[in-house]
């Protein structure tokens, strides 16, 4: 069955409620009519119901059975303030917290909190930190991981090729330390979309075969991913072709049990990570699903400011998945 296929039936009568700040975008919108009319999850969308209806009628999309909630006339508004004032625990002030509260990505992110929906899918029209930056306030990563990281489902193909490239979006250059919690947290994230988690830490050398800081946390993080989950096979420092290539991983890596087969890629930070997947996507003809926001406590996801339509419609049905794998 094709990834999608098998992942909407997982949540097809599931009720899963995922929020779109940004309902004035024609993209969210193309697609919650889409996820509502296939009854694969229960859309919710922010903003000013008669406003959200002219825009969507003038672009040809009925949403009159889409649940909308609008920020500025919410019956439980001062609820979620005095809630927002907790969780911060003194870092915002009551005026402070119903002046930030009028922000979507604030708001939507406490409805996900509060427990009114199960999972955020935001970054159309908003900057990755606009999205994440709610999150890590309020949603938080969960127990034992220390930080988040955002990964990209990496697919081609009718015979549905599909691998895990992270971190691409949020961590700009971690320490050993984070990059072997990020190898972690991505096997996990590909086991759960079947994807066979064989993990290599990505760098310009294998094995030693170049000596410097760089090649040095690298081989550090696989030395501390090991550790950490010794369940999940995970081998680094590894170059891409010796992670990838069956013959090049015997000449450079023949002892290991994931080069020349890794599914999983982990770069050794955001500037190569960033770079191979639009690499990927570009040159190989790959589709990138994500990122999705790796350590969360629930599930939040941040879109591209260049995505289209589809790429909405499967972040979210990815982003369904998680809160149903992560109850």
């Amino acid at each position: 069955m094709e990834m999608f296929e098998s992942l909407k039936a997982k949540i097809q009568d599931k009720n899963v409620r995922v929020v779109f700040p940004e309902g004035y975008d024609e993209r969210i919108l193309g697609a919650v009519v889409r996820l509502k009319a296939e009854e694969i999850l229960e859309p919710v969308l922010l903003g000013n119901p008669e406003e959200l209806k002219s825009i969507a009628h003038e672009r040809g999309f009925d949403i009159d059975n889409i649940e909308i909630i609008d920020p500025n006339n919410y019956d439980a508004f001062e609820e979620m303030v005095q809630a927002f004032v907790e969780r911060r625990k003194g870092k915002a002030t009551e005026e402070q917290a119903r002046e930030i509260l009028r922000d979507e990505n604030y708001f939507g992110t406490m409805l996900v909190y509060l427990g009114s929906c199960d999972a955020l899918v935001s970054g159309a029209r908003h900057s990755t930190g606009d999205t994440v930056r709610p999150a890590l306030q309020i949603i938080k990563t969960k127990p034992g991981v220390k930080s988040t990281s955002g990964a990209f489902i990496m697919l081609r193909g009718r015979d549905q090729e599909k691998y895990l490239f992270s971190d691409c979006a949020i961590n700009i250059n971690p320490d050993a330390e984070g990059l072997a919690e990020i190898a972690v947290e991505s096997a996990k994230t590909a086991a759960m979309f079947d994807i066979d988690p064989k993990v290599a830490l990505l760098s310009f050398s294998t094995k030693g075969s170049a000596k410097s800081p760089e090649q040095e946390k690298v081989a550090e993080a696989t030395r501390l991913a090991k550790e950490k989950a010794p369940q999940f096979e995970i081998d680094g420092e590894l170059q891409f072709d010796a992670a990838f290539v069956d013959a090049v991983a015997k000449q450079k890596a023949p002892d290991s049990d994931v080069a020349g087969k890794a599914t999983v890629f982990v770069f050794p930070e955001i500037q190569s990570g960033n770079i191979g997947y639009k690499i990927a996507q570009r040159f190989g003809n790959f589709e990138a699903i994500g990122p999705i926001l790796q350590g969360m406590a629930k599930p939040i996801s941040d879109l591209s400011r260049g995505c289209i339509e589809e790429d909405v419609y499967k972040l979210a049905i990815i982003t369904a998945n998680q809160a149903i794998l992560e109850d």
